[in-house]
């Protein structure tokens, strides 16, 4: 009986991270309160398209997050806005007047005047 070998490739991680937010990613996890494991992104029910993006502070990984991992640290990506953000790029966005994280969303159908939500 001839013998079977099984090859496994890395999945993909739902979200790219630019080499600008993996900057801040890093700058903000050297700010970090004690016992911080990494940072978070999810898409809490907010502003008037219905979800938004919020990145916070974790001190312990939830079980189904999606982990990625950077220089500075993991970044986790919650469970339940996966299915929201795959394929999703992931930037850190400096000008004269205002700096933040931009996100480039190919799931996203629509967004509020102001950008601060979007819907799917």
């Amino acid at each position: 009986m001839a013998e079977t070998t099984t090859r496994t490739r890395a999945r993909p991680s739902a979200v790219t991270l630019t080499a600008n937010a993996e900057a801040r990613i890093a700058k903000l996890m050297g700010l970090a309160p004690e016992g911080t494991l990494g940072l978070k992104l999810s898409t809490p029910r907010r502003g008037c398209s219905g979800l938004a993006y919020s990145v916070d502070y974790v001190t312990e990984a939830a079980s189904f997050d999606e982990r990625i991992e950077t220089p500075a640290g993991p970044f986790f990506i919650d469970a339940a806005s996966v299915l929201y953000l795959i394929g999703s790029t992931m930037d850190w966005v400096e000008d004269d007047f205002t700096a933040g994280f931009v996100f480039e969303n190919p799931n996203a159908k629509g967004a509020c005047g102001c950008g601060e939500s979007f819907t799917v």
